[in-house]
């Protein structure tokens, strides 16, 4: 019995198939970490900077939104599962890390100010780097959120500041990524230029910035 080309050609797919079918079974695997706070670990933890990020958004003229973030950010979260609202934070971001989709406002942000002896619109070249540090946590284990009040201090002022935060996820990362215990979570806030010194421009430009942070943790 002879067999068509078409008949030989499907047999040839099958068997690829079936060959590389437990290679692609391998190349992926499961994911490592799930919302599930049985798996978060207590102690000391470092910020991964890698993987963790604020984007500020704020409104351009009242036409669009306008977006940038901050990286490179370090810190700690000192957590205990069976008590998290004595959870301690501590983060420090690089305000002259700024990033944003225009060369022209990046350098406008740090620009160092027209006059010898004057104010710079924003930042300027040097700026401090922004802390946060909490001074209260009021956690919700059952819904996995947590209300976290710190004081900011940006362009040299303090003030308080309360973010909305929600447990993303946790676990352990793969051998080859480093093993080590992970927790995420993500926190909003608004807070007012203004009140750090940093109100050019409005009403033109808002002065409520809304704050998206991406937080990694890892021991």
């Amino acid at each position: 019995m002879s067999l068509s080309r078409k008949t030989l050609g499907l047999i040839g797919a099958a068997a690829v198939l079936a060959l590389g079918a437990p290679l692609i079974a391998q190349q992926a695997p499961g994911k490592p970490g799930a919302r599930d706070a049985s798996r978060v670990t207590g102690g000391t933890y470092t910020v991964d900077n890698e993987h963790t990020l604020v984007r500020w958004k704020l409104d351009h003229l009242g036409i669009t939104p306008y977006f940038g973030l901050f990286g490179q950010i370090t810190g700690s979260l000192t957590l205990d599962p069976k008590n998290p609202n004595a959870a301690k934070v501590d983060v420090t971001i690089p305000v002259a890390k700024v990033t944003t989709t225009s060369p022209g406002l990046t350098g406008h942000l740090l620009k160092a100010p027209a006059a010898a002896g004057g104010k710079p619109d924003f930042f300027g070249p040097s700026p401090a780097d922004a802390h946060f540090v909490s001074t209260a946590v009021v956690a919700n284990a059952a819904a996995g959120t947590a209300k976290i009040t710190g004081n900011l201090t940006l362009n040299g002022v303090t003030k308080p500041v309360t973010l909305d935060a929600n447990f993303y996820g946790a676990g352990k990362s793969p051998a080859n990524m480093g093993g080590a215990e992970n927790v995420g979570f993500e926190a909003k806030t608004t807070i007012k230029r203004s009140d750090f010194g940093l109100g050019l421009a409005v009403p033109m430009v808002s002065d409520e910035v809304d704050l998206e942070i991406a937080a990694a943790f890892k021991k």
